[in-house]
């Protein structure tokens, strides 16, 4: 489709200007020979006529070249548009994966605290509690679970309202359709560190597989 509005973009043809021509004038006929009199102005009028035809026949031709380009112009703004969606989507992508990351290195912190200092309590003149690195590496997991809950949360809102908006001008005639979202790859993987940050919760509250 955009390939076929291109083609027709670059194809569509301007109607060649019209050479402006001078009036004829007026004949000079004889007025006491009616008939020949009558017949020359009918003629002379005719050309008229003629030339009027002409010039209005160009006048449409114009108007239906500018319809054209206004016909081209707004199915590339709705084009635009339909781009504009996918940019904003893209970069909602784009939050949501800066979002990821820093919850990834809370989450990676507070668990290799917890691996770090649980095998130093083991070591002698070590003065460190109990469940001092069991309760900080828990601390730092779940702040890096909260962050990324309140970001997938957030996405999800924002991608709704953005499907509700962009369904709605498809709807109104306001911009193409054709261009589907994908399946969002970033939601998914940030689901599945939220995962992972749970079982690395779990396995250094309870000492159990697969992080135990």
């Amino acid at each position: 489709m955009a390939r076929r509005t291109e083609k027709r973009v670059l194809t569509a043809a301007r109607p060649d200007r019209v050479v402006p021509r001078d009036v004829p004038p007026v004949p000079d006929v004889d007025r006491s020979r009616a008939d020949e009199a009558s017949v020359t102005y009918s003629a002379y009028r005719t050309d008229l006529s003629n030339r009027r035809t002409g010039l209005s026949e160009h006048r449409t031709d114009l108007s239906e070249f500018r319809t054209d380009l206004s016909s081209d112009r707004t199915d590339m703004s709705m084009r635009r548009t339909g781009m504009s969606f996918q940019r904003t989507r893209m970069s909602a992508e784009r939050t949501l994966m800066s979002i990821m990351r820093t919850a990834l290195s809370l989450i990676g912190f507070g668990f290799t605290i917890f691996q770090v200092f649980s095998k130093l309590l083991h070591l002698p003149d070590i003065q460190l509690g109990a469940n001092a690195p069991r309760n900080f590496g828990v601390a730092m997991v779940a702040l890096g679970l909260l962050m990324l809950t309140l970001g997938i949360v957030y996405h999800l809102n924002f991608m709704k309202g953005l499907r509700h908006e962009r369904n709605q001008m498809i709807q109104e005639g306001l911009l193409h359709g054709q261009s589907a979202y994908p399946v969002s790859l970033t939601l998914i993987t940030a689901g599945l560190l939220w995962m992972l940050g749970l079982l690395a919760i779990v396995s250094m509250v309870f000492d159990v597989a697969p992080f135990g």
